[in-house]
């Protein structure tokens, strides 16, 4: 436990260092952000803090992570250091979005072919497993790994949109991967966790808002990465829970990308193409203040992860149960705060549907 508290320790006070320096650097070399109609602060900021982020995770790395337990965690490290790089040149440079994809997923390849991080076992209830280590299934994990990878960290990209919002999401995913890491009995995974939130720690006591900078796409392309190996790393060859465990723990970023892309098929525009209609869009458009967005956000993220801890624990059926149940909670939400669009609301329409036929009804029988 000492290891994972001086990891911890150790990360957090380097990158809370580390992140005053990383400002000053991030304005000389032109690496700002200015406002523009999709963007929610009104004047420049400076970004690519999340080199900061990887500072203190590079030193406690190297010093907490024990060599015998390397191997696919020093896969993640390169294929982190290697979208890092990729995100500091696009805070820089502004790179286009196919030059951002082949720079992930060179990282991908790298973690998941020479270091062999994969989907390994899934058990499926009651129909027996599927054993992605052999035979043709284990040319299908290659692929599939890889989208899970790409496409986790752009979803954690996608929600950097205000003050501290991707790096306590991101905080509250690797808290949640970290305690059922030392449930499971896996150290290496722990201590790796304890690492990374101690520098995105560091980092947020200047990014929480008001922000004093952003951690770009240098922090939120590293973060998604990370949060996407682990997952993977963490729950590979368990049981069937453990298939939808990562999905219940970064639920915030999944939920917010899978209907940012509903909401653009419905709306007929390009899947890639920006718009201001995510989830901390649609919360300030409801009246809620910068600060309040934010937390709210985290709130729902710790339910995610609460769920997600607690599904580790329960018996097939319930988890079935349990997650039909998040599914129809998500949705609903999803209506509520207009993540689509304030038209497509179907469980809310059936429901006013089904008021209205209740009140005629009664009126008739009056």
């Amino acid at each position: 436990m000492s290891t994972l508290i001086f990891g911890l320790l150790t990360s957090l006070i380097v990158s809370f260092i580390a992140t005053p320096y990383v400002m000053k650097l991030a304005i000389k070399v032109g690496a700002v952000d200015a406002p523009n109609q999709r963007k929610v602060h009104t004047r420049i900021m400076p970004r690519m803090g999340g080199l900061a982020i990887y500072l203190g995770y590079l030193v406690a790395f190297f010093l907490f992570v024990p060599y015998s337990s390397m191997g696919e965690m020093l896969g993640i490290f390169i294929g982190s250091t290697i979208v890092m790089i990729v995100g500091m040149l696009d805070d820089k440079y502004q790179l286009s979005p196919k030059w951002k994809l082949l720079g992930q997923l060179v990282a991908t390849a790298i973690v998941v072919i020479p270091f062999g991080l994969k989907i390994g076992v899934v058990n499926l209830p009651y129909t027996g497993s599927i054993d992605f280590s052999s035979g043709w299934l284990f040319w299908l994990a290659i692929p599939i790994t890889m989208f899970w990878i790409v496409g986790v960290t752009n979803a954690v990209n996608l929600i950097d949109g205000l003050d501290g919002l991707s790096a306590g999401v991101s905080a509250i995913a690797t808290a949640t991967m970290a305690i059922m890491a030392l449930l499971m009995g896996d150290h290496k995974v722990a201590i790796y966790c304890f690492v990374l939130l101690g520098a995105i720690l560091g980092f947020l006591y200047f990014n929480f808002h008001p922000a004093r900078l952003f951690m770009g796409d240098t922090g939120s392309l590293f973060l998604g990465f990370n949060m996407a190996a682990l997952s993977i790393m963490g729950f590979k060859e368990a049981l069937f829970v453990s298939f939808i465990i990562p999905i219940v723990v970064l639920g915030v970023p999944l939920w917010d990308t899978f209907f940012a892309i509903v909401r653009r098929i419905v709306n007929k525009k390009p899947i890639s193409s920006p718009d201001k209609g995510h989830l901390h869009h649609c919360l300030l458009n409801m009246g809620l203040s910068h600060r309040s967005t934010v937390i709210t956000i985290y709130s729902i993220s710790i339910f995610f992860g609460t769920m997600a801890i607690l599904l580790t624990k329960t018996t097939k059926w319930t988890t079935i149960i349990v997650m039909v149940a998040l599914l129809i909670v998500t949705h609903l939400a999803t209506e509520i705060v207009g993540l689509v669009s304030r038209r497509h609301r179907p469980l809310i329409n059936a429901y006013r549907r089904f008021r209205l036929k209740q009140a005629e009804q009664q009126r008739r029988t009056q």
